[in-house]
């Protein structure tokens, strides 16, 4: 008789990931940045790949340690930039009411991007006065609300990260406090009722 985890559940499927495309030369950056200089200990990094999101024939995603925002064509694979600022954006995530770019961004809090004008604003970088840790990853429900993670440099013996959601109407609340070390975060779909953590 067996008592593993294969005995309640089907093994997941196999799926064999295939390259779609990779950052091209013109983009890449080998040097110290702040982020690489407090998150990396001093390594040069050329960049960090991350918080990726599609809308329409473009795939988004960030570059942490350069404060970029990249658009590749998925069609033709081109890469483009769409923005480079101060910060260190780790998730994204489109807001199809306000119809802007959601940043998760580890340096200046939860910030929106104007895709067609290139303004980004503060959404959220204080809760009752305190600063926020470091928001890592961010999602949207069908109402609008957006829903992150403050990670900040949470961990088992700092369990000071949390999960936060701001409501269209404005108003904040905490999800979960206490949690170490609180990075990824999915909607179960399609009523989008349950969230993961």
């Amino acid at each position: 008789m067996s008592f593993g985890l294969d005995a309640w559940y089907q093994p997941p499927p196999t799926v064999n990931a295939q390259e779609l495309t990779t950052l091209p030369t013109t983009f890449r950056r080998l040097g110290l940045s702040e982020h690489s200089q407090n998150q990396k200990r001093g390594r040069p990094l050329d960049s960090f790949l991350e918080g990726p999101f599609v809308r329409g024939n473009s795939l988004y995603l960030t570059d942490i340690p350069y404060g970029r925002i990249f658009a590749v064509d998925l069609l033709t694979k081109e890469w483009s930039l769409v923005i480079e600022y101060d910060g260190e954006p780790h998730g994204l995530a489109w807001h199809e009411q306000r119809q802007q770019i959601i940043i998760a961004d580890f340096k200046q809090g939860v910030l929106a991007l104007d895709a067609a004008t290139k303004k980004i604003s503060t959404v959220m970088n204080r809760f009752n006065g305190e600063r926020l840790k470091g928001p890592n990853d961010l999602v949207i429900t069908q109402g609008g609300s957006i829903i992150f993670t403050d990670q900040g440099m949470s961990s088992l013996q700092d369990s000071a990260g949390r999960v936060y959601r701001i409501q269209p109407d404005g108003r904040t609340d905490i999800c979960f406090g206490i949690v170490p070390l609180p990075t990824a975060l999915s909607l179960m779909r399609p009523k989008l009722h349950y969230l993961w953590l």
